[in-house]
């Protein structure tokens, strides 16, 4: 059985890897309050399926680079994607 986890994808920028952040929740270890934490791992996306805001399942894998130790499941909810239109500039003459 391989490990897997949820998480957000923070980063889409490279080709073929995300970069996911998975929340966690801890007991400290001497003082017993519940810690917030967050775990980075690096994701093999060979579909370029996820974008940033997704959240994602992944799972353990063979090492695949010096940071890449997870493969991308599924795309468990996509984010809300803006789509951005480029509008030409006005410009105004300044007449004096």
């Amino acid at each position: 059985m391989r490990k897997t986890l949820t998480g957000t994808v923070t980063s889409d920028k490279r080709a073929k890897t995300r970069r996911v952040e998975v929340d966690r929740l801890y007991a400290h270890p001497k003082y017993g309050k519940i810690v917030k934490a967050k775990t980075v791992c690096h994701v093999h996306d060979e579909n370029n399926e996820s974008l940033k805001g997704d959240v994602v399942e992944i799972a353990e894998c063979r090492p695949r680079s010096a940071l890449k130790r997870w493969e991308l499941v599924k795309v468990v909810k996509k984010a809300n994607q803006v789509a951005v239109q480029n509008t030409p500039a006005v410009t105004e003459n300044a007449t004096a």
